[in-house]
């Protein structure tokens, strides 16, 4: 991005070639109307008192934008507003014909000053005033251009602030229900496998451990995702022992691609609670992901009792809709639904995009 002096020079260099290209075209303009009329001019000649008209202008636009940024004709103040620049105007006018008049002067030494001046006088005065005015209405244009773009800017920034802060609550309330729920697990164990409970909490200070090292990191790789998953069911698996089973199906070319963090171990926790647990068989879990396209898709399936009566969505499955919600909008999906060969399974698609 351009610094703040090549700024100045590139926007110098864009009003001149704007103002010289003025002054070429109504130089075309009066050379060929002074042949068409019978009074042919050079055209070195009509370009030289062309270009001088409208340098001359560009000249008196530096003050007239300063003087519009001073005074923008707007409520509350329009009407002072629209009168101080009619009064700019005519000074504009007159400062137009003094310097104009002085260059007319040294390019045809045989006129006077006074003659000079009073020709542009009955020539020019009204077109000055003209001019001035479409200065203003430019600039005033542009300045909206400038101020719309800041505040759209400064919008955007407030909206990107806001989604970090709802993201970063939404993660504080995910943190404390997975140690709490945890520490529940580990306190049952504890009255029947005291050797085991310590296990479990050696990994679950691991656990804790990595979580505080990513609580600013709203997207990890599925690397990542899966070594936290795969630790936080050593824990469950600890638990349970050879009544729960667990398999990962991960394919290798989605390992690389960015995903929310701690997106999988809530969904994990609740096929565990709500699939596993309360049945004494052997309980089977799923963890899939596959990439179709620009989508990742990612599930977790159990054999358990699927979903009876009315569906009520938990802390973990109400956190991570409202998290995939603030990341990619529209272009998410969250699916919970019982799975036709039994359980319940839940699969999340989002946008793919590797690291």
């Amino acid at each position: 991005m351009p610094n703040l002096t090549q700024q100045f020079w590139l926007r110098s260099l864009a009003a001149f070639a704007f103002w010289s290209l003025l002054g070429v075209a109504f130089a075309s303009q009066f050379y060929f109307s002074s042949a068409q009329f019978g009074n042919p001019v050079s055209w070195s000649r009509a370009l030289a008192y062309s270009l001088a008209d409208w340098y001359v202008f560009a000249a008196l636009s530096v003050p007239t934008i300063w003087l519009t940024r001073r005074i923008p004709i707007e409520r509350p103040h329009r009407a002072q507003g629209a009168l101080q620049h009619a009064l700019a105007s005519v000074g504009f006018s007159f400062a137009y014909m003094v310097m104009r008049g002085g260059i007319a002067t040294w390019q045809s030494p045989t006129a006077s000053f006074a003659q000079s001046f009073n020709a542009l006088l009955f020539k020019t005065w009204h077109f000055n005033l003209i001019v001035y005015w479409v200065i203003v209405a430019v600039s005033h244009a542009f300045d909206y251009a400038r101020k719309f773009r800041e505040r759209e800017l400064r919008a955007a920034e407030l909206e990107k602030r806001l989604t970090e802060a709802r993201l970063q609550a939404l993660q504080m309330q995910l943190n404390p229900h997975f140690l709490f729920n945890t520490l529940h697990a580990i306190s049952a164990l504890m009255h029947r496998d005291v050797e085991a409970a310590d296990r479990m909490l050696v990994r679950l200070s691991d656990l804790l451990r990595r979580a505080l090292d990513t609580s600013d990191t709203q997207e990890v790789t599925l690397r990542e995702e899966i070594e936290f998953l795969s630790r936080y069911a050593e824990i469950e698996q600890t638990r349970f022992g050879d009544r729960l089973k667990i398999e990962m199906n991960i394919a290798p070319d989605t390992l690389d691609a960015l995903v929310p963090n701690l997106v999988l171990q809530p969904l994990l926790e609740n096929s565990i609670r709500h699939g596993i647990e309360p049945h004494a068989r052997v309980g089977r879990i799923e963890v899939m992901a596959q990439r179709a396209g620009d989508v990742l898709h990612l599930e977790v399936r159990d054999n358990g009792g699927g979903l009876n009566g009315k569906m009520v969505e938990g802390v973990g499955i109400s956190n991570t809709r409202a998290r995939l919600q603030q990341l990619y909008g529209a272009r998410q999906k969250l699916e919970l639904s019982n799975a036709a060969e039994g359980g319940v399974f839940v699969r999340l698609s989002f946008p793919f995009h590797p690291t």
